[in-house]
C-alpha cells in the first residue's frame, strides 16, 4: 500500500474503519493546518519502512463524525489500528521516531 496524499472522499464510516483487516494508519488533519504540513516529512519517512500498512487521510473538522468518534482534538492525530482496533496514537509528531512508535505497536514485521 502507499502513503496517501489526498484525503478519503467520502469520509469512511466508523463501522467501515472498525471492519478493516490488517494494519492501518488513520491520519486526521486538514490541508491548511501548519502542524499537519510540518508533520508530513516525518510521516512519510516512518511510513517508508512499513509499505504494507494501509494509510487513510481524513480531512477533519467541525461536523466530521469520524474524528469525533476517535476523540480527535488536535491535528494531526495519527491513529494506528490492527484489525480495526486502536493500538497506538500519536498527536502532533515532530520527529520520525515519534511516528515510528505507532508503527511498532501495529506492525509485527517491525524489528525490535
Amino acid at each position: 500500500m502507499a502513503l496517501q496524499h489526498g484525503t478519503s472522499e467520502p469520509e469512511p464510516t466508523r463501522e467501515q474503519i472498525d471492519a478493516l483487516p490488517g494494519t492501518t494508519l488513520l491520519e486526521f488533519g486538514t490541508s491548511w493546518c501548519g502542524h499537519c504540513r510540518a508533520a508530513q516529512p516525518h510521516i512519510a519517512n516512518a511510513f517508508s519502512g512499513h509499505p504494507q500498512v494501509r494509510h487513510i487521510r481524513i480531512e477533519d473538522g467541525s461536523g466530521r463524525r469520524l474524528g469525533r468518534s476517535f476523540g480527535v482534538k488536535l491535528w494531526p492525530t495519527l491513529v494506528f489500528l490492527r484489525d480495526g482496533k486502536e493500538l497506538a496514537r500519536v498527536v502532533r509528531p515532530r520527529t520520525d521516531d515519534a511516528v515510528e512508535t505507532g508503527f511498532v505497536a501495529i506492525d509485527p514485521r517491525t524489528p525490535s
